[in-house]
């Protein structure tokens, strides 16, 4: 039998040149930063390359993360390119840190017009009979209501037409992380970006939901050592993704490009969800 071929384009791995597709545009990014797990060469997480290639396709950036020294990490790279960025450290589970955030960022950049939640745990133990109380309300604090605060305290600030982009994941689609709490949080924000997607329209403002699938992060590969059989997953186009893939359809639902786009759910999953 003939191997199957990999389509791995330039978007791919962060290669493709930049098209201005941002230019003038101010965005926050929560969970900008990146969870080290002790290998020499993690490939870049979903945060770090959202982060990067908003800077590369013009946009000035405030990258928020609760580990300052990982947020400034990210600034680093975009400030490689040439491209604007500056650090904050913010805890999403404390209100005062969300508030204080928001207040650094828009006073940072001017203003802002753009945002992405990228934060998210998937802790407790496997299947009902593992998940605790205490597991439960952890998850949910921060896959959920960390959003919701985010969105709330940032909302009279966010200039008309704004977008919102919340990061999920397909395990809020279709079962099989064995986490109900991750589950179920990640499908919980669909419900809220509806909400959002609502209450913001009268403004113009969007949002929209961007659910990864099986990723080559940081995140992606600690994901793997607990649950080995997940590398061997049968993806229709034959690969896990990349967090520039993800970082491209967030890209594009920032702009302008999905301007009649809001209260959707966009997953990038190599069709695993679907097919």
């Amino acid at each position: 039998m003939s191997e199957r071929v990999v389509h791995t384009p330039p978007e791919a791995t962060g290669e493709a040149p930049p098209r201005g597709r941002l230019a003038g545009r101010r965005i926050l990014v929560l969970g900008g930063g990146q969870m080290e797990i002790g290998e020499a060469d993690t490939p870049i997480g979903n945060g770090r390359a959202i982060s990067v290639l908003c800077a590369r396709e013009g946009a000035g950036v405030a990258v928020a993360d609760r580990d300052l020294a990982s947020a400034i990490a990210t600034v680093s790279l975009i400030e490689k390119e040439n491209n604007q960025a500056f650090a904050i450290q913010a805890d999403a589970t404390k209100e005062d840190d969300i508030v204080r955030m928001i207040g650094e960022a828009h006073k940072g950049l001017g203003s802002l017009d753009g945002i992405v939640l990228n934060v998210g745990i998937g802790a407790g133990g496997a299947w009902l009979d593992g998940t605790t109380a205490e597991s439960w309300d952890k998850v949910f604090a921060i896959n959920l209501r960390s959003h919701m605060l985010t969105v709330k305290h940032a909302m009279a600030k966010l200039e008309d037409a704004s977008s919102i982009v919340f990061i999920s994941s397909i395990a809020g689609l279709t079962a099989g992380s064995r986490l109900p709490a991750y589950d179920s949080s990640k499908a919980a924000l669909f419900g809220l970006c509806r909400h959002v997607a609502f209450e913001g329209a009268r403004r113009w403002i969007r949002a929209n939901v961007v659910a990864p699938g099986l990723m080559d992060t940081s995140i992606g590969r600690l994901a793997t050592r607990g649950r080995p059989n997940r590398a061997a997953t049968n993806i229709p186009l034959n690969r896990q993704g990349t967090g520039w893939e993800t970082a491209y359809a967030t890209l594009f639902l920032l702009s302008e490009e999905s301007s009649y786009i809001t209260g959707q759910t966009l997953a990038v999953d190599g069709g695993l969800s679907g097919l």
